[in-house]
């Protein structure tokens, strides 16, 4: 694999394009090429025209789509029809199940949800596991914030609006006593303490990727909770509910990237904890980091861009050297979070994956 095309090329998707591009042949895509310069060919296009889209993709290996949720599965459908490799980004449940569907007679791996929350916390939750006899607890936590938040929302939309809208409004799988059901997401609020400052956690949609249809029947509690500054939830509840935002995304989505621009100081929090037993004895595993800005390749970038981008490439990189299948699903608590932290892009990640253990 030497050519790869990456549809979407904004906050996201313009590093996706330049950590790939350091070390394989690289074409963007996008309605709108990014003004600052960038370290591959891009090409201006419309992913919603097949034709065009197909055309685009002929004589590349792969595709790694950055794309917001509703436009994935074009490109998704156009990697299956030229039998070439594909991977995205996505949270949402919808497009995963028609991407599975596909890859079970694709002629390449198509491997979604290879960001952060679906993604790199799937293989960080896996890895803890692999060391119990028997499970009984997981709990999965992330959340990309401003790292100087101000007002009553305490956010900024570094990442895609309308992916955050979808992920508070659709329901959330967990495993509850042991049983796999739908929660309601921006329900089960909990509060967290990170060094010292205090954070709320809730249910959000799309975080655990596949990992309760792997675990069912395994584990007794399984969840995914992303956490915000205290009173987030409840504001989203009223904007979302009681003003009716739900039934108008587009507008939700217009109001709140005015109301809560990026900033360019922020932070990705990721936390993960599972117990069981190992042998007769009850044992907890902990796993905790906060990540930064970066520079990377002469530009500074955010944390969640940065984390999104590097985990997506760390993805491509195993597959490009046969560390993971070459055709059909892969899930992401399928991919060894050794492999991964000994990639390019995995390492970026460092000491992180010196995870301690308590008991």
């Amino acid at each position: 694999m030497t050519h790869i095309a990456v549809t979407g090329l904004g906050k996201v998707g313009s590093l996706v394009g330049t950590l790939l591009s350091s070390e394989y042949k690289v074409t963007g895509l996008d309605r709108q090429v990014p003004s600052v310069p960038l370290t591959f060919d891009t090409v201006r296009g419309d992913t919603a025209d097949p034709k065009a889209l197909l055309e685009f993709l002929k004589g590349k290996d792969a595709v790694v789509s950055c794309l917001p949720y509703h436009l994935q599965i074009n490109v998704a459908k156009a990697a299956y029809e030229l039998g070439i490799h594909y991977f995205d980004l996505t949270e949402d449940v919808r497009t995963t199940e028609a991407i599975r569907k596909m890859a079970e007679t694709s002629k390449g791996v198509m491997i979604p949800q290879c960001g952060l929350a679906p993604g790199f916390i799937g293989i960080v939750g896996a890895d803890l596991c692999k060391s119990f006899t028997k499970l009984r607890d997981i709990e999965l936590r992330v959340g990309a914030l401003p790292r100087y938040p101000n007002g009553l929302l305490g956010y900024s939309f570094t990442w895609s609006p309308a992916g955050v809208i979808n992920e508070y409004i659709n329901d959330a799988e967990v495993i509850h006593n042991g049983v796999r059901k739908m929660v309601p997401s921006l329900d089960g609020i909990e509060t967290i303490n990170i060094e010292g400052q205090e954070f709320e956690a809730f249910s959000t949609s799309g975080g655990l990727g596949t990992l309760c249809e792997t675990l069912e029947g395994k584990v007794d509690t399984l969840n995914y909770k992303t956490i915000r500054y205290p009173g987030h939830a409840k504001l989203m509840r009223f904007l979302l509910y009681e003003l009716i935002l739900k039934e108008k995304k587009e507008l939700a989505e217009q109001i709140l990237t005015e109301a809560k621009p990026p900033v360019s100081e922020d932070v990705v929090y990721v936390y993960a904890v599972v117990e069981g037993w190992i042998g007769n004895e009850l044992h907890r595993k902990e796993f905790y980091k906060a990540y930064h800005p970066q520079v990377l390749e002469g530009r500074r970038w955010r944390a969640i861009s940065w984390t999104t981008a590097a985990s997506v490439a760390a993805v491509v990189e195993l597959v490009i050297n046969g560390q993971l299948p070459q055709k059909g699903f892969v899930r992401q608590e399928d991919i060894s979070l050794e492999d991964f932290s000994l990639t390019k892009w995995g390492r970026l990640y460092g000491a992180a994956f010196n995870h301690e253990a308590s008991n």
